[in-house]
């Protein structure tokens, strides 16, 4: 059963892996693969009864990732819905090239820690768009949005899916991982973009020519745009605050936070006609929503959690000490994989792998996982949602970006998680002392 069951898991995702070649939707590979292993694992156990018991505990946990993102993503489309995110992006100003990336790395980097990676990518290189001319500096800047989404996103319990997953399962807590990965995670970002802006020194923007109808046929009234814009930064940011006061999940929060956003939302445009007001609602955001991407995270979590029952993880951790036998190569070299296939599967495996009672909240291995797994996808432009996103939209080839920015983003990687070791070592000294 045990070859079965990582034979299939494996041609799940090499399909996910070939989605272009393929003309395959990746939510349908990893779907399809979650069903034959749920299917393999309960007629080769046969007992349907603790399969499905198992099944239930699997879909509660995956449930609430799911829950959480959709409530995220809506508040996010409602909020740019309402150019909301111009509240941000109009103050943006700079004489050179250089001096233009680092305030877009630095907003890139924290905006991604109360958005997403995902999300503030999309948001920043259609900024760039605005602001530059020239294609080769956008591509350039492109690269950096990059690395610094990621960057932002690996130390923010809602900046990164992984983290977010690490931090609904119990494994980090709030405050912590802020406080030990925002250092290791700014300095992931600083190395590459010192490098980069450095380059760019003296560099003239080129601004491209404004075109009236670029903006669209709507106009939104500065009070609504502010209001929404403040109301659903106040949803996203006080998802903390819920958790740690009540002790609920957290997508109950987001949802919370949501319903809040809509009641708003609907009492502001209710004298408005349809019309006018069709584009701006909570349920137009609903119908912008990526579904396909929620989707994936189901299927590819159901399909790692047939793995982690079976005992599949726990037999792949044992290989793992046998080879490696440090605990801090095992997760540097999670987060090089992540690099080369998503990183949300590597979480959850891992997060299958390691029993919490070994590695309890907080414990080295659950805030390093988050930092390598956050931040090692930047080597590749496959590796990440972000890149993902800036390679649709700037149309960035993969040969270009591995020459360019994969050793600079592997440079920051490495430094990153240099400092996150040093870091704990001095801890560790201090607690001693």
């Amino acid at each position: 059963m045990t070859a079965l069951l990582v034979t299939v898991f494996v041609l799940a995702y090499t399909a996910i892996a070939l989605e272009e070649p393929l003309k395959v939707n990746k939510s349908a590979a990893a779907l399809i693969g979650a069903g034959l292993l749920w299917t393999i694992y309960a007629m080769a156990t046969g007992l349907p009864e603790i399969v499905d018991e198992e099944l239930n505990t699997s879909l509660v946990e995956t449930a609430q990732i799911a829950f959480f993102l959709l409530g995220a993503m809506t508040i996010v489309e409602v909020i740019d819905a309402h150019d909301g995110f111009a509240v941000i992006t109009s103050r943006l100003r700079a004489s050179t090239l250089a001096t233009l990336m680092m305030f877009i790395c630095v907003v890139t980097f924290f905006l991604s820690a109360i958005l997403d990676n995902l999300t503030t990518t999309i948001v920043m290189i259609s900024l760039c768009k605005r602001l530059l001319a020239d294609r080769s500096d956008r591509l350039l800047f492109a690269g950096m949005i990059v690395i610094a989404a990621n960057a932002g996103g690996a130390w923010s319990p809602m900046g990164d899916v992984t983290t977010t997953m690490l931090w609904i399962g119990g494994q980090v807590t709030t405050t912590a991982i802020i406080g030990k990965l925002i250092l290791p995670s700014l300095v992931n970002m600083a190395v590459p973009l010192a490098i980069v802006a450095y380059g760019l020194r003296g560099k003239p923007i080129l601004a491209p020519e404004k075109s009236p109808a670029e903006e669209g046929t709507r106009e939104i009234p500065p009070f609504e745009r502010n209001l929404i814009f403040t109301a659903g930064l106040l949803a996203l940011v006080s998802v903390p605050v819920f958790k740690t006061v009540t002790h609920l999940p957290p997508f109950l929060g987001m949802l919370f936070g949501l319903g809040i956003l809509w009641a708003l939302a609907d009492r502001v445009h209710m004298e408005k006609p349809y019309g006018e007001r069709k584009h701006v609602t909570i349920a137009h955001a609903l119908a912008r929503i990526d579904m396909s991407a929620i989707t994936f995270f189901i299927g590819i979590l159901l399909a790692v959690a047939t793995l982690e029952h079976s005992g599949v993880l726990h037999w792949l951790a044992d290989w793992l000490d046998q080879v490696f036998g440090r605990l801090d190569l095992i997760v540097i070299a999670i987060g090089f994989v992540s690099a080369v296939v998503d990183n949300v599967p590597m979480v959850a495996g891992a997060m299958g792998m390691y029993s919490m009672d070994v590695h309890p909240t907080d414990s080295f291995l659950w805030e390093f996982l988050a930092y390598c797994a956050g931040t090692g996808g930047s080597i590749l432009i496959i590796g990440s949602a972000a890149g993902v996103a800036a390679m649709g939209l700037e149309r960035i080839d993969f040969i270009w970006y591995l020459k360019r920015f994969s050793l600079l983003a592997l440079v920051g990687y490495l430094a990153g998680a240099a400092v996150y070791i040093l870091q704990q070592e001095v801890i560790g000294h201090a607690a001693l002392v």
